[in-house]
């Protein structure tokens, strides 16, 4: 039979049941020396973790002063005024001259010309 399928009056019969029935087993415990667990610590209430506010004032005075550290390091390598940024002087780049351009050009007609007789 479902709970939601009884009358007010047996509904209340029912109540006053357990009840009876919860006092009646306080009054065995206590017969018999044994502490009865009441609601509070039956169930250990669980302790938000939190910050107080003086905690979170010292978290957030170290990661200033952290940052702080971090933009003056920054700023004792910050390129100069006139330059936006810091570069490296432009490597040189390889220059082929003409006669060995000619000279590879050559080459490699060459392996072409004979790759092709090759496929003939």
């Amino acid at each position: 039979m479902s709970i939601a399928n009884l009358t007010p009056s047996q509904l209340r019969q029912a109540a006053d049941l357990i009840e009876k029935i919860a006092a009646l087993e306080k009054q065995l415990a206590q017969l018999q020396g044994v502490k009865t667990p009441t609601a509070a610590a039956a169930k250990p209430v669980k302790k938000k973790g939190g910050i107080s506010a003086a905690g979170k004032a010292r978290i957030s005075a170290a990661a200033k002063l952290r940052w702080a550290k971090v933009k003056a390091a920054k700023a004792k390598t910050a390129p100069k005024a006139g330059k936006p940024f810091a570069t490296k002087p432009a490597k040189k780049k390889f220059v082929m001259s003409a006669a060995a351009k000619a000279k590879l050009s050559a080459l490699m007609k060459a392996r072409w010309a004979a790759k092709k007789s090759a496929k003939k």
